[in-house]
């Protein structure tokens, strides 16, 4: 008998949901910063042991949008938890839950949803005393299916969740093949890994306002080589500057890092080159949005 589930992963921004994926999964196929809203799109993870197949939905951050770009991303959560069987909610082991995760609260209790409640950065917390005061807290919003405190960061727990996954599973035909790791093209993941590069290596709003488009990626058939091409897109004429640096230095250690992710992840040489070009205020511009793929 073969089981599956499709669950949601939700929160607010920089809460951790990317690398809990990550960890379930057992391989990297979502970036991941110290930077608010680095995921913008719905990226699903597919996890099958045995006779159980998990689908996991890694949604952006849950925020209050600033822009047509914001907007669309939150929209993306709604539309994900509305068509879920389960959602996995990731918190802060600290603080009130803001306005945003309130309202993940009442959509949970509007669809009537299984859910499980990770508290991660576990590894934050010393008193012991401070977790199950946060518990007892967080348990009188919502009856949550199960209470598992993470540290996607160490890895503590993390099987002690994916079981407790295995338990919103029902009887039902594999969706996806076994193997399957990510729905997600391969140049989507590459200009992923690319954009992955450019926020952790530049500071305040710039990295928000790059958006990667890898427009060609192709194996020699001579060598054991993959050839790619990648736009980045910044949405000023400074910020081009900036993102390119002195003499090019920036656009080179961008590169040089992000080619040491894209050959361990395709598991071959590759010969990366990338280029910077201005699209004003894009994060605002609907045709745009829709032409990096992010609607």
């Amino acid at each position: 008998m073969t089981k599956t589930a499709f669950i949601a992963i939700v929160g607010k921004p920089n809460v951790g949901k990317s690398s809990i994926l990550n960890r379930l999964l057992g391989q990297k196929i979502a970036i991941v910063s110290s930077k608010p809203q680095t995921t913008r799109t719905k990226i699903m993870g597919v996890l099958t042991q045995g006779e159980t197949q998990l689908v996991f939905t890694d949604t952006p951050g849950f925020h209050k949008a600033h822009n047509k770009l914001g907007e669309k991303m939150n929209e993306a959560v709604g539309d994900t938890v509305g068509g879920v069987d389960a959602c996995l909610f990731l918190v802060e082991p600290r603080g009130e839950l803001n306005e945003q995760e309130l309202q993940l609260i009442e959509m949970f209790k509007k669809h009537k949803l299984p859910v499980i409640l990770a508290i991660n950065k576990i590894d934050m917390i010393k008193d012991k005393q401070e977790l199950v005061d946060r518990i007892v807290y967080l348990t009188s919003l919502y009856d949550f299916f199960a209470v598992v405190p993470v540290s996607a960061f160490e890895g503590d727990n993390v099987e002690e969740l994916k079981s407790e996954l295995e338990g919103l599973s029902f009887e039902s035909p594999h969706f996806f093949p076994d193997d399957t790791l990510t729905d997600q093209p391969e140049r989507v993941l590459a200009a992923e890994i690319i954009r992955e590069k450019i926020l952790r290596l530049m500071d305040k709003e710039i990295p928000h306002g790059i958006a990667v488009a890898v427009e060609k990626m192709r194996e020699r058939e001579d060598k054991e080589i993959l050839d790619i091409d990648a736009v980045i897109y910044c949405e000023r004429d400074s910020h081009k500057g900036m993102v390119i640096g002195k003499n090019g230095s920036m656009l080179k250690k961008v590169s040089t890092y992000a080619r040491q992710d894209l050959e361990s992840f395709f598991g071959i040489k590759v010969n990366l080159h990338c280029w910077v070009k201005v699209k004003l205020d894009w994060r605002n511009r609907e045709g745009l949005i829709h032409n990096f793929g992010l609607d």
